[in-house]
């Protein structure tokens, strides 16, 4: 059988929303492992250089969190649509996350060598059958559900929600962020400000979700549907390893469909 050496790509983009603090990213690089031919993407890396954040009119101070200024949407947008065309993550794409603290939340070696066996399977049966290669493009963001242009890239929908008073304590135990920086590839560790949570980080969260929830109500309230398929995690209720089993089960059953 003649085997295709560069066979087409069928991109799967998998988004893992949630609050800063939520455990996306945490759960992101989990199925980073799980998934055979995969690559990770952090929607941070396309936040403003530090110096080109606005400052909030209030309280005069830069503001990272407001959806429209946080993120440069038309630059993430086009880097998705590559992404999904491609599978393939460019020379050029620069990450500061491996510069930023992660709580450690580990999932057992055997399940994650599980899931990893069985999209690897999933991976060769597909180019079999169909003569095309499957990558899985997982993106993890705190606004993953605010542009609609990015949305409509998103195969697989999943949220994080954690009580309010969990992920206040969270981002206080952190040290800071590191940011783009114009002037500096490594770029620049950004630190909170005093009440900079209540004033900037939760209303901000608020505003960019309420509409995904009945009634706006971010912390108990009942998604509404204006975002098609999304998943929600309970996070506080369910430990990660679950999480990982119920999103790896969906993940695959999806890229099963062709």
């Amino acid at each position: 059988m003649n085997i295709n050496p560069n066979p087409p790509v069928r991109v799967i983009l998998i988004a893992i929303g949630g609050a800063t603090c939520s455990g996306k990213t945490t759960l992101a690089k989990h199925l980073k492992t799980c998934l055979y031919d995969s690559i990770i993407i952090h929607q941070d890396d396309f936040a403003p250089p530090q110096e080109l954040i606005p400052l909030h009119p209030e309280y005069g101070v830069q503001d990272w969190d407001d959806a429209a200024g946080a993120i440069e949407w038309p630059r993430l947008a086009s880097f998705l649509e590559g992404i999904k065309h491609t599978g393939v993550l460019p020379d050029t794409h620069k990450s500061h996350d491996h510069l930023n603290e992660n709580m450690s939340v580990p999932v057992d070696s055997d399940i994650l060598s599980h899931w990893r066996i069985e999209s690897e399977k999933l991976v060769r049966d597909h180019l079999e059958k169909y003569g095309e290669r499957i990558v899985w493009a997982i993106i993890d963001g705190f606004l993953m559900y605010w542009d609609e242009r990015v949305i409509s890239n998103l195969d697989l929908r999943v949220l994080m929600r954690v009580p309010e008073s969990v992920l206040k304590q969270r981002r206080h135990e952190r040290h800071g962020y590191h940011t783009a920086d114009q002037s500096d590839s490594e770029g620049s560790l950004w630190r909170d400000p005093p009440n900079y949570w209540e004033q900037i980080v939760y209303p901000a969260y608020v505003r960019a979700h309420q509409h995904l929830f009945e009634g706006g109500d971010v912390e108990n309230g009942k998604l509404t549907g204006k975002v098609p398929g999304l998943i929600l995690w309970e996070v506080t209720e369910v430990d990660v390893e679950n999480i990982v089993d119920k999103t790896m089960e969906t993940v695959l059953k999806f890229s099963r469909q062709k």
